[in-house]
């Protein structure tokens, strides 16, 4: 590849205290709560709206928030108001009255009690009303393209904007992107994928609207003793109409079941099936194959539910994603890593900052039609250390959301949204204290910010669940 040297002037024309890069789950709650922590914050989002996966990538319902029991609700804090403030436009049912076994669950027991449907159209209007609250300076039309480094310090970063490119200099930077984009051009040390490189499949959603909930039902029931597990398979929701599908010809596609979930909507499902292996989010070109594939594997999956569900005789695919749904990319390197070991050993350590239960779903493990799915010991949970978030070269850089330095296991339980939510209000405040303060994001005082964070109504205390 031949290479050249490309040289322009660019005129400092954005300074914040803290730049959030990338609008997803993490990202808004990043930036809301350290501009809420006094910082002058400006979020950088390639979309026209906030909220990533959830919005773009059309992925619902939010995971579950609550412990392996379904007793006590773990996330709250900014996840709970934003949920909260859905349900108050008709945008969201809460978790707590949704069971397990049901449609909104895909009809799946374990590890899925207390999902929260919700309404992506709501979820980009409540965002945008959250961070104006908050005094944040919005960019929306604006991707990140490089970092400038000195020493252990961010120095400034690049974005490409509609009117060309721009320097955002902050006192300090927060990697909410899902892939470290921002820390991997710093610098900072990381990996891809298991420890063989391999990354997990990615799925391209879709919504279906138009569905006879109840005959879906009916349908589940009479197949109750019907859902197991073998060879690292689960055979879960309709996965006997998928196998004659697959008899008469007309299922080509290497999954066994579908993943169904009732919306707030009572006609509409979104549909969590398709599987695009050996995609890789950090490059344009596989991203742009995989979206291609993936709405391929849209149209024959709908075509399947129309033909052979009871219930989707009359049902009309409403869209798909506008972005495929990326389960793993990066991981960046800490100052602390979380493991799986000790995810299901449910350890909380001293400098947590975030409770979390949600299962190791790590798909794709033993080929396409596989996954890895443990969930937590009942009525248990793990803590997420601070330390996760911090790259050891930089003082001035924290990464939220599933970027965070996670071994592949331990990064398929805290993926989800509501986890990284939880991250990234715990990253926002945590650099909105180290720049009140002057401090090193790395020697945080991190006593003051479990304080600061349980104040503002994280759940930390693992004793009392």
């Amino acid at each position: 590849m031949s290479e050249f040297i490309y040289k322009k002037s660019i005129p400092d024309e954005i300074e914040a205290d803290v730049a959030v890069i990338g609008g997803g789950p993490s990202g808004l709650c990043a930036a809301v709560a350290a501009a809420r922590g006094g910082a002058k914050v400006v979020l950088i989002e390639k979309n026209a709206f906030c909220g990533g996966m959830a919005t773009a990538g059309m992925v619902a319902p939010f995971m579950t928030c609550y412990d392996s029991a379904g007793n006590k609700m773990l996330i709250r804090g900014l996840f709970e108001e934003l949920v909260e403030r859905l349900i108050a436009v008709g945008g969201a049912i809460h978790p707590s009255k949704v069971e397990s076994k049901t449609a909104f669950t895909s009809y799946i027991d374990k590890g899925h009690i207390h999902v929260t449907p919700f309404k992506a159209e709501s979820l980009k209007i409540v965002a945008d009303e959250m961070l104006a609250e908050a005094g944040v300076r919005i960019l929306y039309h604006t991707k990140f393209v490089d970092a400038e480094t000195e020493g252990d310090r961010v120095t400034r970063i690049i974005v490409d904007m509609k009117e060309g490119l721009a320097s955002v200099r902050a006192k300090a930077y927060i990697d909410c992107s899902g892939d470290g984009d921002l820390a991997a051009a710093a610098g900072a040390e990381y990996s891809v994928g298991n420890a063989q490189g391999k990354m997990q499949p990615a799925t391209m959603f879709f919504t279906v609207g138009g569905v006879d909930v109840p005959k879906v039902d009916a349908d589940i029931a009479e197949n109750w003793g019907n859902f197991f597990r073998k060879d690292g398979i689960n055979y879960r929701s309709l996965h006997w109409w998928v196998a004659k599908a697959k008899e008469a010809g007309d299922w080509p596609l290497d999954r066994v079941s579908i993943g169904l979930f009732r919306g707030v909507e009572e006609d509409e499902f979104s549909i969590n099936t398709s599987r695009v292996m050996n995609i890789d989010g950090t490059k344009s070109e596989s991203l742009t194959s995989g979206e291609i594939e993936g709405r391929q594997q849209v149209r024959i999956i709908f075509n399947f539910l129309k033909k052979y569900i009871p219930g989707f005789e009359n049902s009309r695919l409403i869209l798909s994603g506008s972005t495929l749904g990326i389960r793993e990319t990066r991981h960046i390197k800490g100052i602390r890593t979380l493991c799986v070991d000790s995810v299901l050993g449910c350890e909380v350590p001293e400098d947590s900052i975030l409770l979390a239960a949600n299962s190791v779903d790590v798909h794709g493990k033993y080929g396409p039609k596989s996954n890895e799915y443990i969930t937590i010991p009942e009525g248990k949970c793990y803590g997420i250390p601070y330390g996760c978030m911090i790259p050891p070269a930089f003082s001035n850089l924290a990464v939220a959301g599933r970027a965070i330095s996670a071994d592949c296991e331990s990064a398929g339980a805290i993926r989800v949204m509501p986890p990284c939510m939880g991250i990234g209000q715990a990253a926002g405040t945590a650099v909105a204290m180290a720049v009140a303060s002057g401090a090193d994001l790395r020697t945080l005082d991190v006593a003051a910010l479990r304080k600061k964070l349980a104040e503002d109504h994280v759940v930390l205390d693992a004793e009392n669940l």
